[in-house]
């Protein structure tokens, strides 16, 4: 009952390297699924943020405007870092009840954390195993001004409003290049996949 975290950097190409794994048969917990839900309207984390940064994060429905809110922490370390404060915590507690409902389901499944933000919240949790999807900033950044949009400014503060590259592969026991084709990036995927099932075979 393996209890994996796999990181990366924005645009490093992590939800290919989970989905992935999904395909292989891992259970995967998204933390960016977690955080959409406790950000719900009406709830503890989303009135917390409305008091923090104001009612202009807010939608004339009462839900929270992401891209208001990104625009106003991002390249602010201690906007960043309040904003972390108030949803980390809620992620975790809902996280970890995630992590439960799936082993009592399957006590020999593999649980993934598909967790951005491993190194700024989650670093010392007990996982079994810390894979790190890993492409150079100016890789991601190529990415990110060319597949969503972004400009260069805006590319480089979301990229500086994370972990750097170091902070994240000092954490690893896995690390998968995103770099290079989609191709390398599945085989390594693979590979991964093989080791994690090695224990299971051979108690088979």
């Amino acid at each position: 009952m393996p209890l994996i975290a796999l990181t990366g950097g924005i645009a490093s190409g992590k939800s290919t390297v989970a989905g992935r794994l999904a395909e292989h048969g891992a259970v995967i917990v998204d933390a960016d699924a977690i955080v959409r839900e406790v950000q719900q309207p009406g709830s503890p984390v989303l009135v917390a943020l409305a008091e923090a940064f104001g009612e202009g994060m807010l939608r004339p429905d009462g839900s929270l405007d992401r891209a208001a809110l990104g625009g106003h922490v991002f390249g602010h370390p201690d906007r960043v870092a309040r904003l972390n404060a108030i949803v980390h915590p809620a992620v975790g507690e809902q996280s970890k009840r995630r992590f439960a409902e799936a082993f009592a389901a399957d006590p020999d499944a593999v649980v993934v954390y598909d967790v951005p933000l491993l190194a700024e919240a989650r670093a010392d949790d007990p996982w079994d195993l810390v894979v790190v999807a890993h492409a150079p900033a100016d890789v991601r950044e190529a990415r990110m001004i060319e597949l969503r949009g972004m400009t260069a400014t805006d590319a480089r503060a979301r990229i500086a409003s994370q972990a750097g590259d170091d902070e994240r592969l000092a954490l690893a026991d896995v690390v998968i290049d995103t770099a290079g084709t989609l191709e390398h990036t599945l085989a390594q995927t693979d590979a991964l996949w093989d080791r994690l099932s090695e224990p299971r075979r051979s108690l088979e």
